[in-house]
């Protein structure tokens, strides 16, 4: 029994980790406004002349500090960078629940928690349809993705440099 919760109980990391993500995607926005703490903790007004020439567009909306403002602009990098490290958490646990299965090969690890993490990008996505004020996008999953295939980059650097090492001490 003990075998067998230590051998799938890894699984409960991720689970534990997309209620998070669902929790968070299903907070409406004006409960996550990082503006008025930004505003009234900072005075960013010193980064704007950084990052006035700035200016692009996402999900049909402007980006720039003429238009978000200065915390805003902030605020959107923040969000941004949060799909991707969210996502690179999940695929790092969705990898080490593959790993402690017994799964051995890395490539089967990585595309198969590359695919799950992905999936559940998706899904995140879809479930934000549901929740006031927040709206699916796909760039959105793109985030994501790109989070997810980041921490297979890292994780098969890790594994290589790991293996390398482990080599190297054997020969001693």
């Amino acid at each position: 029994m003990k075998a067998i919760l230590l051998k799938y109980g890894y699984w409960l990391l991720p689970i534990a980790w997309m209620g998070i993500i669902y929790y968070s995607s299903a907070t409406p926005y004006q409960e996550q406004n990082m503006k008025p703490f930004l505003s009234n903790t900072f005075d960013l007004s010193f980064l704007t002349p950084w990052f006035d020439w700035i200016n692009f567009t996402y999900h049909h909306s402007e980006v720039s500090v003429a238009v978000l403002g200065i915390e805003g602009f902030i605020e959107f990098f923040v969000r941004k960078g949060a799909h991707v490290g969210v996502f690179f958490v999940l695929m790092c646990l969705f990898y080490l629940a593959l790993h402690k299965m017994g799964m051995t090969r890395l490539w089967k690890k990585s595309a198969i928690g590359f695919v799950l993490t992905v999936a559940y990008a998706g899904l995140d996505e879809f479930h934000q349809s549901f929740t006031a004020n927040r709206t699916p996008y796909f760039g959105d999953v793109i985030l994501d993705s790109f989070g997810a295939l980041l921490a297979v980059i890292c994780l098969t650097v890790f594994q290589r440099w790991a293996v390398t090492k482990q080599n190297r001490n054997r020969k001693l």
